[in-house]
């Protein structure tokens, strides 16, 4: 089931200490209280199957309120406050966030000084007066926040040639900032960014206010939809912010390096036609805004942050990709707004959905403006699909990545081997089948959590057939199943390109 988004922010009220529910009780109560205040903390998961440490039981949160302050030097710590809403689904002694890297000056719960102490990549936070379940918290965590990262251990934040950037996914949002850090848990986000004057601060969602003074400015901004840490983006440097109107009256703003502003535009001003095309593949576009951010840096990726996607500048000045080829991969990251932003997946596991729908999309605009088959590219991904699933797992089960490496489940069997899968769903049920699934899925799901079995039901649901026995094989076979109308096709023993595509890791990660 999807995610249900969270209620409006409540008024916190003063809670009473826990009461106890029986007399009788009270001397057992005591003596566990007493346990588990004395137990050394320990970090937690959420047990997701491939990161089983990431998340943190016990809470939901609903909203996060970030501040940093920049020096003006991208080498040293920001200063942060961070301040979590959150329910509580169970009663808690202790609450664990997930938090590394930062220095930790003090924490309060619900205005009341509270105890920290640092367990693995938690933050274990022991308030004054234990927590009932269904209790509303508030927390608040002033840290730094360190843009400074060891080789081994790589960081959400990303130092640019004028400033920082983020780019969080996938398990790197608490080496920034302490949260809930796994896609199940989406909550809403406010930024405050404060910055010298002649830089410039951008965050997801749309500007609420500005403030100037002593030579510094805070820009704030805010977002009413939920979003997972992953997708959450500050940039900060000497940028110009550029705005156009989207279908239907959408703001659309990017923000770029000043000096390159001349040679970006001619990409730039694509967007709004994408976000139409995109409209009419899936429906409306699901959030308040969307914008590219072109970042002076090489990551050697491009990402989804909600409604702010981050770029490499030189994707668009390097003279050796085609067009076709750069205008299809902002697709892929456009179409990442209504899969795994707006309905973003319960597990890691889920990933092939974020990734094979948005290159699904990346493959059909490139086959329409760009004369570049679809089939083609299945065709190739399918020689190799069967060496991808040896090497990384099948689409819908990957194998948990080596070393310790969260970036090692983005392998060629979440972008092209799952795009292969979706290309056989609408082989096996047709084409205007496949399209009612895909537009029921975003609107079932629009800011929620979903997992793979629904998408199995609602494909089983919308085609009018039993599809478990053929999802099973796609999404979990060790071999590729037959290509339906395709008897022809098979595994090529020497892997061959199926398309161009900037993985997270590395743009080559296919092969190419």
């Amino acid at each position: 089931m999807p995610h249900t988004p969270h209620p409006p922010t409540p008024r916190l009220l003063a809670r009473p200490r826990r009461r106890l529910r029986a007399v009788a009780l009270l001397a057992s109560a005591v003596s566990v209280c007493l346990v588990a205040a004395s137990a050394p903390p320990t970090p937690l998961g959420v047990g997701d199957r491939l990161f089983p440490q990431l998340g943190n039981p016990g809470y939901d949160v609903a909203a996060y309120d970030l501040s940093f302050t920049y020096s003006g030097s991208n080498d040293e710590p920001l200063k942060a406050v961070t301040t979590i809403e959150a329910r509580t689904t169970a009663d808690l002694d202790r609450i664990n966030l997930d938090f590394a890297h930062g220095k930790v000056d003090s924490v309060e719960v619900d205005g009341e000084p509270a105890g920290f102490a640092t367990a693995g990549e938690d933050l274990v936070v022991t308030p004054e007066d234990a927590l009932d379940e269904g209790d509303w918290t508030r927390i608040t965590v002033r840290h730094s926040s360190d843009p400074v990262y060891s080789e081994d251990r790589p960081g959400g934040w990303v130092r640019t040639a004028d400033g920082l950037a983020m780019a969080n996914q996938a398990d790197v949002a608490h080496l920034v900032f302490p949260c809930n850090d796994h896609p199940s848990d989406k909550a809403r986000f406010t930024f405050h960014i404060t910055a010298p004057d002649g830089l410039t601060a951008v965050a997801n969602g749309l500007p609420t206010r500005v403030d100037r003074t002593g030579g510094s400015t805070t820009w704030t901004y805010r977002s009413p939809h939920p979003m997972a840490t992953e997708l959450a983006q500050v940039s900060i440097g000497r940028s110009t912010v550029l705005h156009r109107a989207g279908p239907h009256g959408l703001p659309v703003r990017d923000v770029v390096p000043t000096e390159h502003r001349a040679a970006l535009e001619p990409w730039l001003e694509k967007t709004p036609g994408q976000i139409t095309w995109m409209e009419q593949k899936v429906g409306r576009y699901p959030f308040e805004t969307y914008g590219l951010l072109m970042a002076d840096a090489t990551t050697g990726f491009e990402l989804e942050t909600q409604t702010l996607t981050l770029f490499e500048r030189e994707l668009f000045t390097e003279p050796a990709y085609p067009k076709w080829y750069v205008e299809s991969i902002m697709v892929h990251e456009l179409a990442h707004s209504w899969f795994g932003n707006s309905v973003s997946p319960a597990t890691w596991s889920d990933l092939w959905l974020n990734e094979g729908h948005a290159t699904w999309y990346e493959a059909l605009y490139a086959e329409e403006i760009a004369d570049k088959p679809v089939a083609a590219r299945m065709k190739a991904a399918y020689g190799a699909s069967d060496r991808w699933r040896t090497a990384g797992g099948p689409p819908a089960a990957p194998k948990p990545p080596k070393n310790g490496s969260k970036t090692g489940i983005f392998r060629a069997n979440v972008y092209d081997g799952a795009a292969l899968v979706l290309y056989a769903l609408r082989q096996e049920i047709g084409r205007p089948a496949f399209e009612r699934v895909e537009r029921a899925w975003v609107a079932r799901n629009q800011d929620g959590t979903a997992t793979t079995a629904d998408f199995v039901r609602l494909a089983s649901e919308t085609s009018g057939r039993d599809l478990g026995g053929f999802f099973q094989a796609w999404l979990y076979g060790a071999k590729t199943p037959p290509m339906p109308g395709h008897p022809d096709w098979k595994q090529n023993p020497v892997e061959k390109a199926a398309g161009k595509r900037p993985a997270k890791a590395s743009r080559n990660a296919h092969g190419e």
